[in-house]
C-alpha cells in the first residue's frame, strides 16, 4: 500500500521537474498522459482505499482522457474508467462513459469497440431491468462480432468476448419465455466458449439449458445438463456456488416430474454445504423452502410448517421480498390443504400486498386464485374477476413483449438484406460495363457508386429515426405502466385503510349491539346499517374505475373461435363439432360479451382437457329470442354436481355470466358426460 503512494508521489515529482524544463513536450507527450491515467485507474481498483479516494482517482483519470487523440487506445481508457464507476456503483456515469466509448468507436471505424460498448451498455440495461433495450444493445454487439475477422486480432479473446454477448442473449430470452430461441443462442455461445478454450461461462450456459429443458417437460435432458453445469463449474473458483445452484435446480426438476422422493434428495444434498450457505442466506432460505414444499406436496409433514417459517424468518431479515412472497404463497396453499382457510387467506393477503409493492404481476395472479378459493362467495367471486382481468391484461404484455423483440431483429434483419442488395446490384453493374469504354466505364461506375452511397445515407438515416421513435414509444409505454402502477396502489390503500377500516368498526359495533336483549338499540342498528350501505357505494365507485379488455377490430370473430377450438382440440387428439346459427349478427354483439363468451369456451375446454377424458366434444352458438346460447358437450367422465362451485375455472366462468347478466348451467354425472349451456341476452 506505501509502496504504492510512494511510487505514484514519485511518478508526479517527475513529470513536474520534466514540465519545468519542457512544459511545451508534456502537454504533447501522449505516453504520459496515459501512464498518469493509468496510474489514477490503478488506484481507482486498489479496494483498501477510501470510496470517496477511488471516485476522486476516476474524476482525475476521466478530466485527462479527453486530451487524447481519437483512437482505439482513448476507448480503451474510456472503458476501463467505465469499469471503476460500475463497481463502486455508480451506474449512471457508467453508461455515459459507454455511450461516449460507443460515439467516438464509430467516428474512427473501430468495430472492435463498437462491439464491446453496445455489450457493456447492454449490462446496464439488463441490471435496469429494461430488458428490451438491453437485448437491443446485446443484438447489435453480436452482429459485429460475428463479422469481425479474428485473423486481424487475438482470435481467442473475440470467440470468448462473442459468447458472452450471446449468453447474456439467450438468458433474457428465457426469462421472457422465448424458449426455443434462448436454446439456439445457448448452444451457440457453448461452441463459442470451447472453441476459446474459455470454459468460465459453461456452468451458467448448461444451466440455462436445464431450465429451458425443464419447461419443455423433457426432464431427462434438464438434469443432464445440470449435471454438466456441475461438471464444469469444478475448474473454476466457484465450485461450490455452481454445485449447490445445480443440485436445487435437480431438486426442481424432480419436483415438476413429481418425483418427490429424489427432489428431497438434492435439496438435502445442497443443504449439507453449511459453511457456504451461513454466508449466502437467501440461497439457504430459498433451499429451506423448496424442501419444505415438496415435502408438503409428498405428504410428508413432519417438518411443516416449521421449515416454511424458518426460510421466511431469514429473508425477512434480509429483505428478500421476492423470497417472501413465495413463502407466503406456500403456506397458504400448505394451509389451505389443511382446511385452515383463515391462514391460508392471511398468507395469500400477505403475498398479494408485497406483489403489489414490488410490481411481480406473476405472484400477485398467484395470490388472487388463492383467495377465490378459500374465501367465501362473495369475496372468492371478487378475487376470481381481478384474477381473470389480470390473467387477461398478462397474457397481452407478454405478446407486446415478444413482439417487440421480434420487431428489433426484423428490422436489422430488413437493413442488412437492403445493404446486401445495393452490393449486389453494384457488383452486377460493374460486370455489364466492363466491354464499354474506359471513360464511361469510369464515369458509369462513380455515377453508380455515388447514387448507391446517397441510398445507403438515406436507409440509415431513416433506421436512426426509426430507432429514435421507438425509443420515445417505450418510454411513453414505460410512463403509462408507472401511472398505471401507482393507481393499482392508491386503489389498494383506498381499500384497505379506508373501507376495510371503517367495516371492521361497524361490525365491532354491530356485534355489540346483537349481544344486547334490550330493543331500544333499533335506532342505533339501523344507523350502523345505513353506513355499511354507503360503504358498500363507496366500494363500487371505487372499482368503477377498472377497465376491460376489447377484442381488435380487425378480428374475424367467429374464424377466432373456430381457429382456438380447432387448435386445441387437435393438440389435445379430441375429436370435435362446431356449428354457428348463421342468424347471429357478431359484428353488432358488443365487444366485452364477445371477449367474455371466447374466454368462457376457452375455460372449458382447458376442463374437458385436464378433467373429463373425453374423445369427442360437440360445440354450438345459437340465436334464439334475442338471445345468444353457448352450448359445450363433452362425453367424458363428467363430476358429481355438487362440486360445481369449487375450482377457480368454474367461478371464472360464473363471474363472467354474470358480467352479461346471463345464466350458465353445469349439468353432469359421474361417467355419463357434462353440458354447460350459457345463456346471455343481445
Amino acid at each position: 500500500m506505501l509502496s504504492s503512494h510512494f511510487k505514484f508521489i514519485f511518478f508526479v515529482l517527475f513529470l513536474f521537474l520534466i514540465g519545468c524544463e519542457k512544459p511545451n513536450e508534456i502537454i504533447d507527450n501522449e505516453d504520459l498522459k496515459s501512464n498518469l491515467i493509468q496510474t489514477y485507474i490503478d488506484n481507482a481498483r486498489d479496494t483498501n482505499n477510501s470510496v470517496k479516494d477511488r471516485n476522486n482517482n476516476l474524476e482525475k483519470a476521466y478530466g485527462i482522457y479527453s486530451t487524447l487523440k481519437d483512437d482505439t487506445f482513448k476507448v480503451g481508457k474510456i472503458h476501463e474508467i467505465s469499469f471503476g464507476y460500475y463497481a463502486l456503483k455508480n451506474y449512471d456515469k457508467y453508461k455515459e462513459l459507454n455511450e461516449k466509448a460507443l460515439k467516438l468507436s464509430g467516428l474512427i471505424n473501430d468495430s472492435l469497440n463498437m462491439a464491446r460498448s453496445y455489450a457493456y451498455l447492454g449490462i446496464y440495461y439488463r441490471r435496469s431491468e429494461l430488458l428490451d433495450i438491453a437485448y437491443e444493445n446485446f443484438y447489435e454487439s453480436e452482429k459485429i462480432y460475428s463479422k469481425i475477422n479474428k485473423e486481424i486480432y487475438d482470435a481467442k479473446e473475440i470467440t470468448f468476448d462473442h459468447g458472452k454477448v450471446l449468453i447474456d442473449m439467450a438468458r433474457i430470452l428465457q426469462r421472457i419465455k422465448a424458449y426455443s430461441e434462448s436454446e439456439a443462442i445457448t448452444i451457440k455461445a457453448i461452441e463459442s466458449f470451447k472453441e476459446s478454450e474459455n470454459e468460465r461461462y459453461l456452468p451458467l450456459s448448461y444451466s440455462n439449458l436445464g431450465i429451458i429443458a425443464k419447461y419443455f417437460e423433457q426432464y431427462e435432458k434438464a438434469i443432464e445438463y445440470h449435471f454438466k453445469a456441475i461438471e464444469y463449474g469444478k475448474k473454476n473458483k466457484k465450485e461450490i456456488s455452481q454445485t449447490v445452484t445445480s443440485y436445487n435446480n435437480i431438486g426442481i426438476v424432480y419436483r415438476s416430474e413429481k418425483k418427490y422422493d429424489k427432489a428431497k434428495e438434492y435439496f438435502t444434498l445442497a443443504l449439507e454445504f453449511e459453511e457456504f450457505l451461513a454466508k449466502n442466506p437467501a440461497t439457504y432460505a430459498r433451499l429451506l423452502d423448496n424442501l419444505a414444499h415438496v415435502n408438503f406436496l409428498s405428504n410428508d409433514t413432519s417438518e411443516i410448517p416449521e421449515l416454511f417459517f424458518k426460510a421466511f424468518r431469514i429473508r425477512d431479515s434480509i429483505d428478500d421480498k421476492q423470497g417472501m412472497i413465495t413463502n407466503a404463497l406456500h403456506l397458504a396453499e400448505y394451509y389451505k390443504a389443511q382446511e385452515q382457510d383463515s391462514l391460508s387467506a392471511q398468507y395469500a393477503y400477505m403475498a398479494k400486498d408485497i406483489s403489489v409493492e414490488i410490481s411481480n404481476n406473476e405472484e400477485l395472479l398467484k395470490s388472487y386464485q388463492i383467495l377465490s378459493e378459500v374465501l367465501k362467495s362473495d369475496e372468492g367471486v371478487k378475487f376470481a374477476q381481478a384474477h381473470i382481468q389480470l390473467n387477461d391484461s398478462l397474457q397481452k404484455d407478454e405478446r407486446l413483449f415478444k413482439d417487440k423483440f421480434a420487431r428489433i431483429r426484423y428490422e436489422t434483419k430488413e437493413i442488412a438484406e437492403q445493404n446486401q442488395q445495393i452490393s449486389r446490384e453494384n457488383e452486377i453493374l460493374i460486370i455489364a460495363i466492363l466491354g464499354l469504354t474506359a471513360l464511361f466505364l469510369l464515369g458509369y461506375i462513380i455515377f453508380r457508386q455515388q447514387q448507391s452511397n446517397k441510398e445507403l445515407l438515406f436507409a440509415q438515416t431513416q433506421q436512426e429515426a426509426n430507432q429514435e421513435i421507438y425509443r420515445l414509444l417505450l418510454n411513453q409505454q414505460i410512463k403509462l405502466e408507472e401511472g398505471r402502477q401507482l393507481e393499482q396502489k392508491r386503489m389498494s390503500e383506498e381499500l384497505h385503510d379506508g373501507v376495510l377500516g371503517r367495516l371492521f368498526g361497524v361490525r365491532l359495533s354491530l356485534d355489540g349491539i346483537n349481544q344486547r336483549a334490550n330493543d331500544g338499540f333499533t335506532e342505533a342498528r339501523n344507523k350502523y346499517i345505513d353506513e355499511l350501505k354507503f360503504i358498500e357505494k363507496e366500494i363500487r365507485l371505487i372499482s368503477h374505475d377498472l377497465g376491460t379488455e376489447s377484442l381488435q377490430p380487425d378480428v374475424a370473430y367467429i374464424d377466432a373461435v373456430e381457429s382456438l377450438i380447432s387448435d386445441l382440440c387437435e393438440a389435445n387428439s379430441i375429436n370435435f363439432e362446431f356449428t354457428n346459427d348463421e342468424n347471429i349478427d357478431w359484428e353488432h354483439i358488443d365487444d366485452q360479451k364477445k371477449v367474455n363468451l371466447f374466454r368462457i369456451l376457452q375455460e372449458s375446454l382447458q376442463n374437458i382437457f385436464k378433467h373429463a377424458s373425453a374423445k369427442t366434444i360437440k360445440i354450438n352458438f345459437d340465436y334464439l329470442e334475442d338471445k345468444i346460447n353457448l352450448t359445450i358437450l363433452d362425453d367424458g367422465i363428467g363430476f358429481k354436481s355438487t362440486k360445481v362451485k369449487k375450482g377457480i375455472g368454474l367461478k371464472n366462468i360464473t363471474s363472467r355470466v354474470s358480467q352479461m347478466s346471463g345464466v350458465v348451467q353445469f349439468l353432469s354425472n359421474n361417467n355419463a358426460g357434462t353440458k354447460v349451456s350459457v345463456s346471455v341476452p343481445i
